[in-house]
C-alpha cells in the first residue's frame, strides 16, 4: 500500500520556487448620462495595474473634493465629535477616529447636531455610501494570471500558460475548468462566484477572495500532464483604503481630492509537490514493508502457539474430570 498506493517509490520536492505575475484588464463609467460620465479603465482602478501575489480592484468609490486645510465642524457620525458647549472641545486634543484637532470651540455642524470645531483638512470627509456599486461593470473585467514553478530537486520547470503560436490566443480565450482549463484568463466575476459569493454584494463594500494555485506533479508520466488546479475563497468581507491627489490654485493654495475606495482584493498563492522515481525510498518502501510483514508474521505465530497452549490446558482439564 505505502510502496503503491501512496508512492513510496518516488523522492518528492514539496516546495517548489513560484513567480507569480498578475494584468488585469477592463474599463467601466461612473456618473449620469450627460452629466459628465468618467471613464475608469484598469490603469485608474486595479492597484497595481499590474502586479504579482496581490491585485486590489476598485469596485466603490466615495469622493471628497476640494478639501483645504482650515476649521470647520466635525463629521457627527464622529462619536467622539458631539459637544454640547465648548468645555465639551479642549483645545489641542485629536478626536479619536476623527479628521483633525480640536479648537475649542463647539459649533453647529447643520441645524440638528452641534460638534467640535476642528483644525484639519476641510469639508471633514464624505462618509455617504452609494447605494449599489459605482463601477459595477468591473464584473467583466479580466485577470491575466501567469504563474511559474521550479522544482529544484529535479531541474524542472513548467507555466500555467499555454504554449500556443496563436498571437490572438490570450486576448479572446477565459478560463474555464472544463472546457478552457489552460488559459489563464479569469473573468472577475467568475472568480467571485466560485468563492460563493455574489459580486454585486461584495462590490458594495469590498472584501478579499483568495486564489490558490495547486501543482501535483508525477514526473514519472509525461510533463503535459502536470497541470495546475485552480481554487478560490473568500477572506474577508468589506475591505477599503483612501488616496487622496494634490494640486495647486491660482492664488497657490494647497487642495485634494479625497477617495475612499472599496473594491476586492485578490491574494493569490502557490502550492505543489512533484514526485519522481528513486532507487532510495524505494528501497526503503520495500524494507520497510518487507519488515511490517515479518514482525506481523511473528506476532500471528504467538498468537497461535498461544491459543494451542490454552487448547492443551483445556483438554487437559475435562481429562482429569471425566478421571
Amino acid at each position: 500500500w505505502v510502496l503503491l498506493v501512496r508512492k513510496g517509490y518516488q523522492d518528492t520536492d514539496p516546495a517548489p520556487r513560484t513567480a507569480v505575475v498578475t494584468k488585469m484588464k477592463g474599463s467601466a463609467v461612473a456618473g449620469e448620462r450627460g452629466a459628465g460620465w468618467q471613464l475608469w479603465d484598469a490603469v485608474d482602478q486595479a492597484w497595481p495595474p499590474q502586479g504579482e501575489n496581490v491585485l486590489f480592484l476598485v469596485t466603490n468609490f466615495i469622493t471628497t473634493a476640494k478639501q483645504t486645510q482650515g476649521t470647520c465642524p466635525e463629521s457627527p457620525s464622529v462619536l467622539e465629535a458631539t459637544c454640547t458647549e465648548d468645555a465639551d472641545c479642549p483645545v489641542g486634543n485629536t478626536v479619536v477616529h476623527g479628521n483633525g484637532i480640536k479648537t475649542g470651540k463647539c459649533i453647529m455642524f447643520n441645524t440638528t447636531h452641534s460638534t467640535c470645531e476642528i483644525y484639519g483638512w476641510c469639508p471633514v470627509e464624505n462618509n455617504t455610501l452609494p447605494r449599489k456599486p459605482l463601477l459595477d461593470e468591473a464584473e467583466n473585467f479580466t485577470l491575466f494570471i501567469k504563474n511559474t514553478v521550479h522544482f529544484t530537486k529535479f531541474n524542472f520547470s513548467k507555466c500555467n500558460t499555454l504554449q500556443t503560436n496563436d498571437p490572438t490566443y490570450f486576448k479572446s480565450c477565459t478560463y474555464d475548468a472544463f472546457l478552457n482549463p489552460f488559459c489563464p484568463v479569469f473573468r472577475v466575476r467568475d472568480m467571485v462566484e466560485a468563492a460563493g459569493e455574489n459580486f454585486g454584494d461584495l462590490a458594495l463594500l469590498g472584501g478579499s477572495i483568495g486564489v490558490r494555485i495547486e501543482w501535483d506533479c508525477n514526473l514519472d508520466h509525461s510533463a503535459a500532464l502536470c497541470q495546475p488546479q485552480y481554487s478560490f475563497s473568500l477572506q474577508d468581507r468589506r475591505y477599503n483604503f483612501r488616496t487622496a491627489s494634490y494640486y495647486w490654485d491660482s492664488q497657490k493654495q494647497l487642495y485634494r481630492n479625497l477617495l475612499k475606495f472599496y473594491g476586492i482584493r485578490f491574494d493569490i498563492s502557490v502550492h505543489g509537490q512533484a514526485g519522481k522515481f528513486s532507487i532510495i525510498p524505494t528501497a526503503v518502501s520495500f524494507g520497510t514493508g518487507i519488515a511490517f510483514f515479518g514482525v506481523a508474521t511473528v506476532v500471528c505465530d504467538l498468537v497461535l502457539l498461544y491459543l494451542d497452549t490454552k487448547a492443551d490446558m483445556y483438554w487437559k482439564e475435562k481429562f482429569e474430570e471425566v478421571r
